[in-house]
């Protein structure tokens, strides 16, 4: 077991924003040539990426971090599994309530999980799809 300065210093360098897989997704989208706004303050949830003239939002999830169904997000931490469990229902909240008020709004939105990221081929037909829609 790691002691609790060691941990507490893990989870700090823990980034928010410009993440490996939201990097992976901005340069796919950018390559494909799509211009995109990154997480605009004014829209609910702050999306990673926004195309403005589609009213269209992308957000990129870590897979621990927002509570998905894949082994990666089904993990919890092994200590103090009550606080984690507790973290991760609270940012699915926040989720559900940025998506439907982005809904609200008239923005479509598509949620993109890290662990969807390692098909480039099938990532890159999603986003052209949900873009072009």
């Amino acid at each position: 077991m790691e002691s609790p300065e060691v941990r507490r210093r893990t989870m700090q360098a823990v980034k928010s924003k410009n993440t490996a897989p939201e990097l992976l997704v901005r340069s796919l989208a950018h390559r494909m040539g799509y211009r995109f706004r990154l997480h605009r303050k004014d829209l609910p949830g702050k999306p990673d990426l926004v195309f403005p003239g589609r009213r269209k939002a992308i957000f990129v999830h870590g897979c621990f971090w927002h509570g998905h169904d894949c082994a990666r997000g089904a993990r919890v931490p092994l200590s103090n599994r009550d606080y984690w469990t507790k973290k991760i229902a609270r940012n699915r909240e926040r989720d559900c309530a940025a998506c439907a008020a982005l809904a609200l709004s008239g923005w479509t939105y598509l949620i993109l999980w890290e662990c969807d990221l390692v098909n480039e081929k099938g990532l890159k037909a999603q986003v052209r799809k949900f873009l072009n829609a």
